[in-house]
């Protein structure tokens, strides 16, 4: 269960990496929401905070939160 968050911690290092491409940056957002885990939901309010990323980018994170969200509230 440990390497679950170094998982993690690595796709959102790729989505914040603003040197690799927009798939690839979008890619890794898509799979740390499809996680739906909280520490998920963390990190996806963390890149959608983050000012360096294209708007784009910041809407797709806070799409994906919501998505874990609702998940959480209507299983």
């Amino acid at each position: 269960m440990s390497e679950q968050p170094d998982e993690l911690k690595e796709l959102a290092a790729i989505a914040a990496n603003m040197k690799l491409s927009t798939k690839m940056r979008t890619d890794a957002i898509n799979d740390i929401g499809n996680r739906g885990t909280h520490e998920a939901l963390l990190a996806l309010l963390d890149l959608a905070a983050n000012e360096e990323l294209i708007t784009k980018e910041r809407d797709l994170a806070l799409k994906q939160a919501r998505e874990i969200i609702k998940k959480t509230i209507h299983p």
